[in-house]
C-alpha cells in the first residue's frame, strides 16, 4: 500500500503532569523495572495520505496490506526517548479515514487503552470526560516484605523452558517461514456447540463450567496442533493474558489506568491434546506466569478482547467500518474478538506459517460437532 506520510507533530500536555519514576506492572516489584516521566517528549501524531479507497482495502485479512497505516517506532533513538504513545490518521481518495493508535503495553493493557481512546474520542466530539482514569499504582503493590529472612524456594517444573521443537535441527528453519494471517469466524451456535462439546467432556473441577473463551481457545490449540503435523510427544504451550482487576482482594476500580494483566500457561502433550475430549484442552492447568516470548511452533498465544469495548468509538464521524487489533507477523499469535454485529459470533484473528493455514482452518471447522 502507498501511503505518503505529510506531517508529524509532538503533542505535549497542556499542563504539567507528573515527573519522576512510575513502577510498571507485573515484576514492578522487584524494584528494577520503571519508567521515568522527566523530560517525556509527548506523543507522537502523524498525518498521512493514500491514494487508494477503503474498498481497496478488502477484509483487512492480510496484514501486509496494512503495515503502512500503523505508525512506526524509531527503535534507534535513547530509550527515553521513545514516546508511549504513538498515533497515525491516513485519509484516503475516498474521503474516507482510519485511525491507528500504538501504545506502550508495559505501560497499559487493553482495557485501559480502550478506555483512553474511548474518553478521546468523547472530547474530540465535544462532550465532558466520562471515567476519570485512576493512576494511583499503589494499589498494585503486595505489601511489606516480612522481617524474617525468605527460605530458599524448590524449583517447580513449571518454570522450565517452554517446550521447543523436539527435531533441534529444523529450530531456526522454522523460525524463517513466510507466516500468514486471516481472520475467521464462528456464529453463536458454534461457539454454543463448542462451549457444550467442552462441559460435557470434561467437566471442570470449580463447577462452573467452562467459558466460551475457555472452550473456543482450547479448540484453537486443538487445531493448531492438528496443522502443524507435530508428534504426539511434542509438549506443546499454550499462552493466554490474565486481567488481575476482579481477582485482586479488593478487586481494582474499572478506571484503574495501567497494567493489570499477566501471562499464564498451560502445557501438554500433543498427543493428549488432539486424542482426548476438548474439555481437556480447555482445562489445561494455567499454571504459571512467564517472561519470555511463547510464538512459533509448537507453541500458540490466544488473547481474548471478548470483554473490551472494541466497537462504537465515534470521533464524530459515525460508527467505523472496521476495527481490527493491526498487523502481527508472528507465528502462533492470536486474538479473540466479539462480532461486530452483536449477534454472539466471534472473531478469530490468527497468524499462522503459510504452510499450515490451509490445514488449520480445515480443522477449525469441521471439528466442530
Amino acid at each position: 500500500m502507498s501511503v505518503t506520510l505529510e506531517a508529524s507533530y509532538m503533542v505535549k500536555p497542556m499542563e504539567p503532569t507528573q515527573s519522576g519514576r512510575v513502577p510498571l506492572s507485573e515484576w514492578d516489584q522487584t524494584g528494577t523495572i520503571n519508567h521515568s516521566l522527566i523530560a517525556m517528549p509527548g506523543a507522537q501524531f502523524v498525518e498521512a495520505q493514500s491514494s487508494l479507497r477503503l474498498e481497496d482495502l478488502g477484509d483487512f485479512s492480510s496484514s501486509s496490506g496494512y503495515h503502512s497505516l500503523v505508525p512506526s517506532l524509531d527503535y534507534t533513538l535513547p530509550f527515553h526517548e521513545l514516546p508511549l504513545l504513538l498515533v497515525q490518521l491516513t485519509k484516503f481518495k475516498c474521503g474516507g479515514i482510519s485511525i491507528c493508535i500504538a501504545i506502550s503495553h508495559v505501560v497499559v493493557d487493553g482495557q485501559s487503552a480502550f478506555l483512553f481512546t474511548s474518553e478521546w474520542a468523547r472530547l474530540a466530539r465535544g462532550e465532558p470526560l466520562q471515567t476519570v482514569p485512576f493512576l494511583d499504582k499503589k494499589v498494585l503493590r503486595a505489601g511489606e516484605l516480612p522481617l524474617v529472612p525468605l527460605t530458599k524456594c524448590r524449583l517447580h517444573a513449571e518454570f522450565d523452558d517452554l517446550p521447543s521443537l523436539l527435531d533441534k535441527t529444523k529450530i531456526t528453519e522454522e523460525r524463517k517461514k513466510k507466516t500468514k494471517v486471516a481472520i475467521l469466524k464462528l456464529s453463536k451456535v458454534q461457539v454454543e456447540t463448542l462451549r457444550k462439546t467442552a462441559n460435557e467432556s470434561h467437566r471442570p473441577r470449580n463447577g462452573r463450567g467452562y467459558t466460551r473463551y475457555e472452550s473456543v481457545t482450547g479448540h484453537v490449540w486443538r487445531s493448531a496442533c492438528k496443522a502443524r503435523g507435530n508428534k504426539e510427544d511434542q509438549p506443546s504451550a499454550l499462552c493466554v493474558c490474565v486481567d488481575s482487576r476482579g481477582r485482586m482482594e479488593p478487586p481494582l476500580t474499572k478506571e484503574y489506568f495501567g497494567n493489570a494483566t499477566f501471562d499464564v500457561v498451560a502445557s501438554s502433550l500433543v498427543g493428549d491434546l488432539v486424542s482426548k475430549p476438548l474439555g481437556y484442552a480447555s482445562g489445561s492447568s494455567w499454571d504459571r506466569g512467564e517472561k519470555e516470548p511463547l510464538y512459533g511452533d509448537p507453541n500458540l498465544s490466544v488473547v481474548s478482547w471478548l470483554t473490551l469495548p472494541i466497537y462504537g468509538i465515534d470521533f464524530g464521524w459515525g460508527k467505523e467500518l472496521h476495527m481490527n487489533p493491526g498487523p502481527y507477523d508472528f507465528d502462533g499469535d492470536c486474538v479473540l474478538l466479539p462480532g461486530p454485529d452483536g449477534d454472539g459470533s466471534l472473531l478469530l484473528t490468527l497468524c499462522l506459517q503459510e504452510v499450515h493455514m490451509d490445514a488449520f482452518k480445515k480443522h477449525f471447522y469441521e471439528d466442530i460437532e
